[in-house]
């Protein structure tokens, strides 16, 4: 099984869905909870996982990664210890690995959670 991250974000709190991300949803599709990232943001909806994911010095180019929950085939988490300031998602998807790192504070459960519905409801 692969190990190297094919890619890593960091959720560092909830925030109200981002207005952009409304015209992103397909037909019967909704946003259920949306989390700043050090530059963006992450939402997970009723069909996907959306990273805005702003770039550059200004943050003008924008790039949007869209995972379907259909494309996961297994997930970690792992809770912040006393020492660690972060908790941390693992996602094995058809693409590759994603690493998501949780903010101190965020309630891994609740990503755990959102998850699990998301991936188990899709199939």
């Amino acid at each position: 099984m692969e190990t190297a991250a094919l890619t890593a974000w960091t959720l560092v709190g909830e925030i109200p869905v981002p207005a952009d991300v409304q015209g992103l949803l397909v037909e019967g599709e909704q946003a259920v909870a949306s989390f700043k990232t050090l530059r963006d943001s992450a939402t997970f909806t009723t069909k996907r996982l959306i990273i805005r994911d702003a770039q550059g010095i200004t943050g003008k180019k924008v790039e949007m990664y869209s995972l379907p929950y259909s494309s996961i085939n297994m997930w970690s988490t792992e809770n912040a210890g006393t020492f660690d300031l972060n908790g941390e998602v693992e996602l094995w998807t058809r693409a590759g690995h994603i690493k998501i790192k949780l903010g101190k504070g965020l309630d891994v459960r609740r990503i755990d959670s959102l998850i699990a519905w998301a991936v188990l409801h899709s199939r």
